[in-house]
């Protein structure tokens, strides 16, 4: 070439530097921040993909740290319930205490009460000011709220946990498909006369028998002649220590056919759990009753549907434990007995409880919802034994006033409600927040993986590629120099 104005070999070697220095920034880039992706334009499409990838990243550490706030939450609210179910146990060995009235005097017995009184109102100091962060926690406020609960149906309902949809109610549908029942057995028994009305015939001879329930049993005799309603008496002045309880049974006067009575003997509970025994010792009993045999009776578990599920029953009491519901109902007896017209009932949840937000996103499926109830003596016990506020001085059930049966059993049932909440507190705790924080910290090792291989640089491979860069550039600075000086070659033609 014997050219001078343009000089292509000296622009060809400006291009393929500018083009090797320009690599060289970009691997300098690289290797300063670490990332192979600085800018949209160093990959388009994988930019994308890390920065979708970089938020749920950030949604899985924020479900992590719900999480543990959650398991914070649970700990704060559980090692109250354990001084509360304290107070508890102090409040039965009370009790017992106090029903020993032959040993103490009445000094003692005021005493007994004026400490149970001072229990309850450390049991109501608690539940008004177990707080996490300002929120209370055993007050009621992460209760659920519910409304139209027909309270001729439903004895009681207990809400645990129930999945609401936002700003709206969800219903609950209560189907009975089986009547609870008593243990039972009938005995006619034998009598003088053909015609029995109103339950005064006498048997002809003297019988014993022993009446057993799931309380205790009793051996019972009687002497001829006594009638079906001295028989259930005798039996209901013993119920306390049998569990069972008898009626008489007439049935009316037919197109001529004579009235009839009959004893009926139950248990006092429902459900598959009770039962009556009769066991004839000596007398009608054995000849005409049942011929010699023990008659034993159980009773049935009212059979219930919640929302299409099938519900366990013991007795009139029902509990459902399903995803998005967890709950427990008491029946009313006339409900649960199938005696009511009705067979369904529903009320509806709308709103309250307590909701953890403990995956990346969003979602319903990603939440856990609870319901933390009071645990105030107003509110421990229930409608069918009783509230524990009603065991302290000037309470229908005072336990000064010798109601240590209904305030045993009101005790008791408050024992088992704080055991129940700290339970599923518990069980929500090992069970879903920290198998949730194991696996979505497996979750966050997995993502972060996936979004470093797309967004980090490969640092042995920058290195390498820098050492080609430098090398290009100053090869191409080099040929620079020689294409420039190619022009200066022409003066030799100029002598």
């Amino acid at each position: 070439m014997s050219r001078i104005n343009t000089n292509v070999p000296a622009l060809q070697a400006i291009n393929r530097l500018g083009r090797n220095n320009l690599d060289l920034s970009i691997r300098l880039e690289r290797l300063g921040t670490g990332l192979r992706i600085n800018r949209v334009s160093d990959d388009p499409a994988g930019l994308i993909a890390s920065e979708t990838l970089r938020a749920e990243i950030n949604g899985i550490r924020q479900a992590i740290s719900n999480s543990s706030r959650g398991i914070n939450v649970i700990s704060t609210a559980e090692g109250a319930l354990n001084e509360v179910s304290a107070l508890l146990l102090d409040l039965r060995a009370l009790l017992v205490s106090t029903a020993n009235e032959g040993g103490l005097t009445g000094e003692e017995v005021d005493a007994n009460q004026l400490e149970i009184d001072a229990l309850l109102a450390s049991v109501d100091r608690i539940a008004n000011t177990t707080t996490f962060g300002g929120l209370r926690l055993l007050d009621g406020t992460r209760d659920y709220t519910t409304s139209s609960i027909d309270t001729t149906d439903l004895a009681s309902v207990k809400l645990f946990a129930a999945r609401v949809p936002e700003n709206a109610t969800r219903n609950i549908l209560v189907q009975l498909t089986t009547s609870a029942e008593t243990g039972n057995v009938s005995f006619a028994g034998a009598f003088a006369g053909t015609a029995q009305g109103a339950g005064v015939g006498s048997f002809t001879s003297a019988t014993t028998i022993e009446i057993a329930g799931t309380i205790g049993s009793e051996v019972l005799s009687f002497a001829s002649g006594t009638t079906l309603t001295s028989l259930r008496d005798a039996i209901n002045d013993v119920k306390l220590t049998t569990g069972v309880t008898a009626v008489v049974s007439t049935t009316a006067a037919v197109a001529g056919i004579a009235a009839t009575s009959s004893l009926v003997i139950n248990s006092t509970a429902y459900g598959s759990a009770e039962f009556v025994t009769i066991k004839p010792i000596s007398g009608n009993f054995v000849e005409n009753g049942n011929n010699g045999t023990i008659n034993k009776d159980f009773g049935v578990d009212a059979g219930v549907v919640i929302n299409g599920q099938t519900a366990a029953s013991k007795g009139l009491r029902v509990d459902l434990n399903s995803n998005g519901l967890d709950l427990r109902l008491y029946l009313t007896e006339t409900f649960g007995n199938g005696s009511d017209a009705t067979t369904t009932t529903s009320f509806q949840v709308t709103g309250g409880g307590s909701i953890f937000q403990v995956t990346s996103k969003v979602t319903p499926l990603g939440q856990i919802n609870i319901g933390i109830g009071s645990v105030s003596s107003a509110n421990l016990g229930n409608n069918v034994v009783g509230f524990l506020s009603t065991i302290g001085s000037g309470g229908t059930n005072e336990v000064r006033k010798k109601n240590f049966i209904v305030a045993q059993d009101i005790i008791s049932e408050a024992i088992n409600q704080v055991a129940v909440l700290r339970g599923r507190l518990g069980s929500l705790q090992k069970n879903q927040f920290e198998t949730n924080i194991r696996s979505q910290q497996v979750a966050l090792e997995n993502v972060t993986a996936a979004e470093s291989s797309i967004r980090d640089a490969d640092m042995a491979a920058e290195v390498a590629a820098l050492t080609r860069a430098q090398i290009l550039v100053q090869s191409t600075q080099a040929t620079l120099q020689i294409a420039t000086n190619a022009p200066t070659a022409i003066l030799a033609l100029l002598g």
